[in-house]
């Protein structure tokens, strides 16, 4: 009952709803508007290919990145019910019968099933575009795995904010935290400047951070293969090259990462976080 109370709450907030999702809706604005045509100029100063196939792998590249940005926005935003829980007599929760493990898990599930849905939607929109570019459709495979992405992706960015939200109070301060990841997550996604533009400190920042992971998994699937194709011929560290600095992959010494390795951070990750928020509920004292 608890997690379709919170599912309500949330759908019913339309401001919310299309907040959620403005993340993706900007940046996919911008990469029509400007920085699509940027990134292709950039790539066809060193091949010699048609155009059209470079804005699919740039598409890939950029918007494959957006899907793990949604994955937070929405989070967020679902998580928004508990923090104005905080605020309301739905606090009374703590002091009911319902065990804190329960209502805990309440809003884990509600904001992870929002996650889901909203990141799904994403998912689908920024492939219905580059179908519209000349992409076909994915292989089987390469759906299960998307599926897979979307999945950790929703997980880990869920399991994070539910225990950044645990320490706020307020829905201003919720506000004044969302404004700031907003900010951030394209920068750190790689999303207005590619990964090998930024600074060595900064890019190790990213390939730290778990969700960056999401981020990668998600090029790998959508412009990967479009990728390999257009540097048919080339010699391969040219391709790896290009990998690295659009972060498709991350490279930590003599070793770079996979698709695999990377499921395997996001969900570690999820399983920390969620282990670390589920004993701070514990340990918390019901409002009298």
């Amino acid at each position: 009952m608890l997690v379709k109370r919170h599912l309500l709450l949330f759908f019913r907030d339309k401001a919310n709803v299309f907040f959620s999702m403005l993340a993706i809706f900007i940046i996919i604005g911008l990469f029509v508007l400007f920085l699509g045509d940027t990134m292709v100029e950039a790539i066809q100063a060193n091949l010699d290919h048609p155009t059209e196939d470079i804005r699919i792998v740039v598409a890939g590249l950029m918007l494959g990145a957006t899907v793990a940005v949604t994955s937070i926005t929405s989070c967020q935003g679902a998580l928004g019910i508990s923090v104005g829980d905080k605020e309301g007599p739905a606090y009374d929760f703590f002091s009911s019968p319902i065990s804190r493990r329960k209502i805990a898990l309440s809003y884990i599930a509600s904001s992870t099933i929002v996650g889901i849905i909203m990141t799904g939607f994403s998912l689908l929109l920024v492939m219905a575009y580059m179908m519209f570019l000349g992409a076909g459709l994915p292989s089987l495979a390469i759906w299960g795995k998307l599926l897979l992405t979307l999945l950790l992706s929703t997980l880990c960015a869920n399991s994070m904010l539910y225990l950044l939200t645990l320490f706020v109070k307020s829905k201003n301060a919720l506000a004044a935290l969302g404004s700031i990841v907003g900010t951030m997550v394209g920068f750190l996604m790689g999303i207005y400047l590619p990964i090998g533009q930024l600074p060595t400190g900064v890019g190790w920042f990213i390939r730290l951070f778990p969700m960056s992971h999401a981020a990668s998994m998600f090029r790998q699937l959508l412009a990967d293969d479009h990728l390999t194709r257009l540097f048919a011929g080339a010699p391969p560290e040219s391709l790896q090259s290009l990998r690295v600095f659009f972060g498709v992959t991350f490279v930590f010494g003599e070793f770079q990462s996979g698709f695999w390795f990377s499921a395997g951070v996001l969900a570690v990750t999820t399983v920390l976080f969620y282990a670390i928020s589920l004993a701070v509920i514990q340990t918390r004292k019901p409002r009298s």
